[in-house]
């Protein structure tokens, strides 16, 4: 049976979840959405009538939490925020099928950024808000939020963040995981001021530049305009985008060093620096590649540069079709759907670390075959690296190949064409919302049935955890060990 103090926990957090939604609330209220207003109230009166008794009887005593209860934990969070997410949507009346709600709740949440809603303009202002919310909490993490704000956690806080935070080696960089959680979250957010000050003075209104910091530092893509960033034809705005989602995509880890000023642990990590020449190949090529067609240089480079940091980062945005450019360039965009951006950051994908990793070790698979009894080691961030973390990484790629491959045959099963259907997968797996064909527009998303999106909901969801975290539920030496 479950312990009292995680169900105490999945309650607390249903309640502190249910506080987000006062902003959309306020912003409903002050625009006179009255369809909103009851929409976020109903949502949040509900919720808050519920927990709001654990909160008050329950002892504040510390919580120690097993590895197995953390992996439940940060699931249960995850499957609560998403059903929870979409009741505001669904109240509304603008998503009639409460499937289609969580589609668009765990997109958000999961940073993904692939929506099914035809028509973003017509939206209010609250429903934006909570949309962009979404992202921004999902990015950093919605359990990472929790132990920054639960003081009482204790040691199984770590178990918590490190079952939820992306990558396959966890770091905290001061002894209590409670302060390292603020830490990021105060960079998270100091980050999103900076961002958004910098789009109002690029010309965008307050409101669509917090939607899109949110969007972009969460790198999730969700935009309050059909054509997104292109909506504005900016440059100015464009290279504050990039700019921001090349920062998304680092590992916040390094964010907190370089602001410490310790800039070597910087300059010798292994994968940023695979990062940055990832991102400076691939600008390169896709500019010369697109150059003929779009005829600036300058041009040519800011929309290579965008595209390319907006797959790398996972984000979504887009301002020039792909299906428009040269095969090469499309086939380089499509290799960095496999790759996404660092671990720790808020982007999705495989992580470089992971490629950094499988690379080291297949140059020393080469050189035992020229040296057998030779012993080698692969070196991480000028540091010999754990044996194991290559199992794991190796382990990683089957998992991640096999959904991938489940993925296609779900939305293939729906009569949609193997391309397409690829497409979907690695979008709703690898958390990026971005693709060629039919999914520049996410037209597929919305047409595919119901079961279908379940199923891409649960593939984001298993891909923002990084599979292993949700796939051990359907282990079953998993629910013998005691609760």
């Amino acid at each position: 049976m479950l312990r009292w103090p995680i169900i105490r926990l999945i309650i607390m957090f249903s309640g502190i979840f249910s506080l987000a939604m006062l902003f959309p609330l306020v912003i409903a209220i002050i625009f006179q959405e009255e369809v909103m207003v009851f929409s976020f109230g109903i949502t949040i009166i509900v919720i808050f009538v519920i927990s709001l008794p654990v909160f008050i009887f329950s002892k504040k005593q510390k919580t120690n939490f097993m590895a197995h209860e953390g992996i439940f934990l940060v699931c249960i969070a995850w499957i609560t925020a998403s059903l929870l997410g979409a009741v505001p949507y669904y109240l509304s009346g603008f998503m009639p099928h409460y499937s289609n709600a969580v589609f668009e709740s765990v997109s958000g949440f999961t940073t993904t950024g692939a929506t099914i809603i035809p028509d973003l303009e017509i939206l209010p202002r609250s429903f934006h808000l909570w949309r962009g919310m979404t992202h921004w909490l999902g990015g950093m993490g919605i359990v990472v939020l929790t132990v920054a704000l639960v003081p009482f956690l204790g040691a199984g806080g770590f178990s918590l963040v490190n079952a939820e935070t992306t990558g396959p080696m966890k770091e905290k960089f001061t002894p209590k995981i409670t302060m390292t959680a603020k830490i990021l979250w105060i960079i998270y957010l100091g980050l999103t001021i900076i961002m958004t000050v910098l789009l109002m003075l690029g010309g965008m209104n307050w409101f669509d530049a917090i939607i899109h910091a949110f969007s972009t530092l969460g790198t999730g893509g969700f935009s309050t305009k059909n054509a997104g960033i292109a909506a504005w034809n900016s440059p100015y705005i464009e290279w504050v985008c990039i700019i921001f989602m090349l920062i998304a995509g680092f590992n916040f880890t390094l964010i907190y060093r370089f602001l410490q000023g310790k800039f070597s642990e910087i300059t010798k990590n292994s994968e940023a620096k695979a990062y940055a020449m990832i991102v400076i190949i691939a600008t390169t090529v896709v500019a010369i590649q697109i150059m003929p067609r779009i005829g600036s240089l300058e041009k040519s480079l800011r929309f290579a540069f965008f595209d390319i940091i907006s797959i790398m980062s996972t984000t979504g945005f887009m301002i020039d079709d792909h299906n428009q450019w040269p095969p090469l360039a499309q086939f380089v965009v499509f290799m960095l759907m496999f790759i996404g951006g660092c671990s720790g950051s808020t982007a999705g994908g495989v992580k470089v670390i992971r490629y950094v990793i499988i690379f080291k070790q297949t140059k020393n698979e080469m050189f035992r075959h020229l040296y057998p009894k030779g012993v080698f080691s692969i070196h991480l961030d000028g540091k010999i690296g754990r044996k194991d973390i290559v199992y794991s990484v190796s382990s990683f790629f089957y998992l991640y190949a096999i959904m991938v491959v489940l993925g296609t045959l779900l939305v293939s099963s729906a009569g949609v064409s193997l391309y397409d259907s690829l497409n979907a997968a690695l979008i709703t797996v690898g958390n990026i919302g971005l693709g060629f064909g039919k999914l520049i527009s996410g037209a597929i998303f919305y047409e595919v049935p119901e079961y279908v999106k379940w199923g891409l909901s649960a593939l984001m969801i298993i891909g923002r955890l990084e599979i292993y975290t949700f796939i051990l539920l359907f282990y079953p030496g998993f629910w013998k060990k005691s609760f």
